[in-house]
């Protein structure tokens, strides 16, 4: 007896379509409570940065007075010491980090905050390193990684300092600064996971077949090390963001007329007796949402490890 074959619209059925794939790989990120109250967190955040974008309660930069506002006007979290709105200038400090990079002139922003290209530049500057160093061994492995080994040997502070006395302050020179730091850790991930992956039968099977070195590292090696190195790169945004408050604090970070929260903190710190929550409000901006982008990295590396096992 002849059993019916499967039509070809059946078997199109069976599979499962691109969003259903998408959905389960964003699941993973849900079946940690970690992770979820991580997200949440940094959602916030990234909320309030693009309401800012197109409304904050008052002029960020301007006083009460300049503003000509009623002596009873509601300032949510109060006024610093020069009477601006504390509120309004938090949610234009979360565009500078998370939403917006302005280009010299000032004029120009670009999409994407100073933290984020800072760690997007890391990331690729240490992937290529780390893939060299791994994949052709030898003396590229040598070279790359006592360059690197000389580079994490300084401290990190020491490393933005002489970035910015090099190049003078900016936007893009912050970023500069953040992708030099972050590039050896990344560069050292990449080279152990390179190590492993290099050694699997697809790798041998693609060398066999003539490919090319650079299409072997970043077609069939970088591929397959995505998890650990983007669960890596959520922790280097909150490292990030420190750099970003650190610099500012040191009056060294991002240049007016956007408020940064470190700045912030800088500023309100010589009144800190009189004004507590000028200091208190932007630093407890920066811990939450570096806790929030911990708390994320953490679940997800939990429930990456669960999943492949």
């Amino acid at each position: 007896m002849a059993v019916a074959q499967p039509t070809p619209t059946t078997q199109r059925a069976e599979r499962p379509s691109r969003w259903r794939n998408i959905w389960q790989t964003v699941s993973i990120v849900f079946d940690s409570r970690v992770a979820t109250v991580g997200l949440f967190i940094v959602l916030f955040w990234l909320l309030v940065g693009f309401i800012s974008l197109f409304w904050t309660p008052y002029e960020p930069n301007a006083s009460d007075f300049v503003q000509n506002l009623p002596p009873n006007s509601v300032n949510w979290l109060g006024t610093d010491h020069l009477g601006r709105d504390i509120l309004s200038r938090l949610m234009q400090g979360t565009q500078v980090i998370l939403l917006k990079t302005r280009l010299p002139g000032g004029n120009i922003a670009i999409p994407g905050g100073v933290a984020i290209w800072g760690v997007l530049g890391s990331l690729l500057l240490g992937s290529v390193l780390g893939l060299n160093a791994g994949y052709r061994g030898g003396w590229w492995d040598q070279i790359i990684m006592q360059v690197l080994d000389a580079l994490i040997a300084f401290p990190v502070i020491v490393l933005y300092l002489v970035v910015i006395a090099a190049l003078g302050q900016g936007d893009l020179v912050v970023i500069m600064a953040i992708t030099i730091t972050g590039a050896p850790g990344v560069a050292r991930l990449v080279r152990s996971l390179t190590l492993d992956i290099k050694t699997r039968d697809y790798i041998r099977a693609a060398e066999t077949r003539g490919e090319n070195v650079w299409f072997i590292m970043f077609r069939e090696i970088l591929p397959n090390a995505r998890g650990p190195i983007l669960v890596d790169a959520m922790l280097r945004v909150g490292y990030a963001i420190f750099a970003i408050g650190t610099l500012g604090f040191l009056g060294l970070g991002l240049p007016p007329p956007d408020p940064d929260w470190g700045n912030m903190v800088n500023e309100a710190r010589k009144n800190i007796f009189s004004n507590q929550w000028a200091v208190v409000w932007p630093a407890l901006a920066i811990a939450t949402l570096v806790i929030g982008l911990n708390l994320f990295a953490d679940g997800l590396r939990e429930e990456l490890t669960r999943y492949q096992k």
